[in-house]
């Protein structure tokens, strides 16, 4: 089987945090689907990947820390637009927003649509193309309710908005939701305003 259906990929569901880093005075925190937990001996080590466009990834360059808010089946589709859906770069994604508190590390963690809060140290990062593998040790661990985790395929059924964009024709990402709009499909090398990835992840609406 020669044919690649990137779409298989988002079969092997996974869970969706909130990735939040902070440099100076200035917060800010992206959606990832990427984590995991690779040592049990304590420090336990563990490694996600995040878009090397990100904001939130520049920070975590910057100063070596991140929190991740582990999310739940109720949080909104307006959660995942504040995220998301919008750059740091262009906006602050916390103005406005008050269900969070800081850790001990002075990071933001989401206190409502979350059930867990996660604090790391990066011990190093490996370059994959688009993305960057942080190795990290946990610092911090608390479990905030015993609300259900939300995965990735539960997202995509029961929480993104598919009448919204059932709206504009066109091609969307399958990453988050972002319409490209017109008849033809984006360009070979056309990157996701919103979340940056290429034009392989564009389904027709």
């Amino acid at each position: 089987m020669e044919h690649q259906d990137l779409l298989a990929l988002f079969k092997a569901s996974c869970g969706l945090y909130v990735l939040s880093a902070k440099n100076g005075e200035k917060d800010n925190a992206c959606i990832i689907d990427t984590f995991m937990q690779v040592t049990t001996n304590e420090p336990i080590g563990c490694i996600i990947s995040v878009n090397k466009k990100n904001y939130t990834t520049e920070m975590i360059a910057e100063t070596q820390k991140f929190n991740l808010s582990v999310l739940t089946t109720d949080a909104p589709l307006e959660l995942f637009k504040r995220f998301g859906y919008q750059s740091g770069h262009e906006v602050d994604k916390f103005k406005g927003f008050t269900d969070f508190d800081r850790s001990e590390n002075g990071l933001i963690f989401l206190t409502k649509h979350a059930n867990a809060l996660l604090s790391f140290d990066v011990l190093d990062t490996i370059d994959f193309d688009t993305h960057v593998l942080l190795k990290a040790t946990l610092t911090e661990s608390a479990v905030l309710n015993n609300k259900e985790s939300i995965t990735y395929d539960y997202y995509q059924q029961y929480v993104k908005s598919k009448p919204q964009i059932a709206e504009k024709a066109g091609y969307r990402c399958t990453i988050c939701g972002y319409v490209y709009g017109g008849d033809e499909p984006p360009p070979s090398d056309y990157f996701c305003l919103v979340c940056h990835n290429d034009a392989t992840y564009f389904v027709k609406v």
